[in-house]
């Protein structure tokens, strides 16, 4: 058969698709045994952590596992300490570390009803020791990063430091 319109012109250093597709010389060959894992790349880990609570809370899961950081761990282990969470503990080495949260219940329904980021990437909160980020909801705490350490709002008031509001979780 024959064309009505004439042959597209094509930049000589371009290849058509199945040229290109014959080129790519050594195949991979994938041996099969290697765990296909999501990798997720977020802005803010704090969030991605808070984020991936809130779905293991809403769907009912006993635990939760996340990524690996200092901060991430004193974080947990703070809620811990405040009854939100049974436990917190880092697993695994190195690259492969992680941290499990096992999650608490109270009659079926979670002990953690919500959890907010306060110091933004873009917007950085911070508060000194007279004035305090105070928490207008009933069974809520705030958790602060000072020159001291990670801690509630409570203890920062008892220590009169001041530092970065991180978060606020009520249950």
């Amino acid at each position: 058969m024959f064309s009505l319109r004439k042959k597209a012109w094509v930049y000589e250093g371009f290849w058509p698709v199945q040229d290109l597709l014959s080129r790519n010389g050594k195949q991979r060959i994938d041996p099969g045994n290697y765990k296909k894992q999501l990798v997720t790349h977020t802005m803010d880990p704090l969030v991605d952590m808070f984020n991936r609570m809130k779905n293991a809370l809403a769907v009912g899961k006993e635990q939760v596992e996340i990524p690996y950081s200092a901060l991430k761990l004193d974080i947990a282990k703070i809620l811990e300490r405040l009854g939100y969470v049974k436990g917190a503990d880092s697993k695994g080495r190195k690259v492969k570390r992680t941290i499990e949260i096992v999650l608490k219940y109270r009659d079926k329904a979670p002990a953690i009803t919500g959890l907010r980021k306060i110091s933004k990437q873009g917007n950085r909160v911070y508060a000194s020791a007279q004035e305090l980020f105070r928490i207008k909801k009933k069974n809520a705490i705030a958790i602060f990063s000072t020159s001291k350490g990670i801690m509630t709002d409570g203890e920062a008031r008892e220590q009169k430091v001041g530092g970065e509001v991180l978060c606020e979780v009520w249950g």
